[in-house]
């Protein structure tokens, strides 16, 4: 599903204009970008948790040149779905 297919179907299921649904979709992701980049996590409870986590430097190579490459300490965004989200999905593919 892309975001323009995300767009439609909550048109489609609340009757709201898909413009303004857009702009509710990218002022959504927008606050949850601006939140990570400020360090902050965000939990949305039922659904999941969007967090940093820092990854620790490591030593990587080069597939093509097999060369041994030194991989440096970054933080990345992740998300993790709660337990119920995942039991409800488990649930509906029974």
């Amino acid at each position: 599903m892309t975001k323009a297919d995300l767009v439609k179907r909550v048109a489609d299921d609340t009757g709201i204009i898909r413009k303004d649904v857009a702009l509710a979709v990218d002022a959504f992701l927008n606050a949850v970008k601006d939140t990570l980049q400020e360090g902050e996590h965000i939990e949305i409870r039922g659904f999941g948790t969007f967090k940093l986590k820092t990854r620790k430097a490591r030593m990587g190579r080069n597939p093509k040149t097999d060369e041994k490459v030194q991989v440096p300490e970054r933080i990345v965004p992740t998300f993790k779905f709660s337990r119920a989200f995942k039991e409800e999905v488990d649930d509906s593919n029974k």
